[in-house]
């Protein structure tokens, strides 16, 4: 099995978007998945996926880019807000002060292309964001829905914007999602993110995509991981593959 991730699904410059990076790898096993990222992953780049007893690993060359694993148990899930209220969230959104990642594809704000979420406090909801998405034709999969791997990428971002990167830039280290019902192109959603008290360098988030009449259609867990501004380590050590 093989998989690419065209450059215009960047996160950072220089690499995928975290989500939609996930969402590409867990498209290569049946079950809800769970993947970690040991690396950035590569844009434009073909790279391997190779089932490994339960998992199945993701290289790039002898390097290990992702864990794919099925996912186990629920994630939770973060109640919903009114489409009004994400809707007017948006204002404060953190990234028009600061941003990490000014070119990513799900929130940058030099993006025209992309999926222009911009993720704001919830009054009265500590540690809580929503916004606003109108999915379009440009991700579009079977059927007149959208593609799973671009669910995943909305469901990404809004989790690293519970906190403030100006304090502390992150990267997603490892994404669990479950898809209950596919959006619809051209419908408007509503997503809403919540963290948890972070340990050390890493950092819990909560994700929740619904519908703006308040129908939920997918929710996602991740594991953030610390990093210094301006640079994009690998956020645990990479492995090498095996010999042959």
């Amino acid at each position: 099995m093989s998989a690419l991730i065209e450059a215009r699904y960047n996160g950072p410059a220089a690499s995928a978007n975290g989500g939609y990076a996930c969402g590409t790898f867990a498209a290569l096993t049946a079950a809800p998945a769970a993947v970690t990222l040991h690396l950035p992953p590569p844009l434009g780049v073909p790279l391997t996926a190779e089932p490994a007893g339960r998992r199945t690993h993701v290289w790039n060359g002898d390097d290990l880019v992702a864990t794919v694993a099925a996912a186990a148990g629920d994630v939770p899930i973060v109640p919903p807000v009114p489409a009004e209220v994400a809707e007017a969230c948006q204002s404060d959104f953190g990234g028009r002060a600061f941003h990490p990642f000014p070119s990513c594809f799900v929130c940058g704000l030099d993006r025209a292309d992309g999926l222009n979420l911009r993720p704001g406090p919830v009054p009265g909801r500590h540690g809580t964001v929503a916004c606003t998405w109108q999915p379009d034709a440009s991700l579009a999969g079977p059927g007149g829905t959208v593609r799973p791997e671009a669910v995943w990428a909305a469901l990404d971002c809004p989790g690293g914007w519970t906190t403030d990167p100006a304090r502390q830039a992150r990267v997603l280290g490892r994404m669990t999602a479950r898809i209950a019902v596919t959006p619809i192109l051209g419908e408007r959603c509503v997503i809403v993110g919540r963290s948890d008290p972070g340990q050390g360098r890493t950092l819990t988030s909560h994700t929740a995509l619904y519908r703006d009449d308040g129908t939920l259609l997918a929710g996602a867990s991740a594991i953030w991981v610390a990093i210094t501004a301006g640079d994009v380590p690998s956020p645990r050590a990479s492995a090498q593959r095996p010999s042959r």
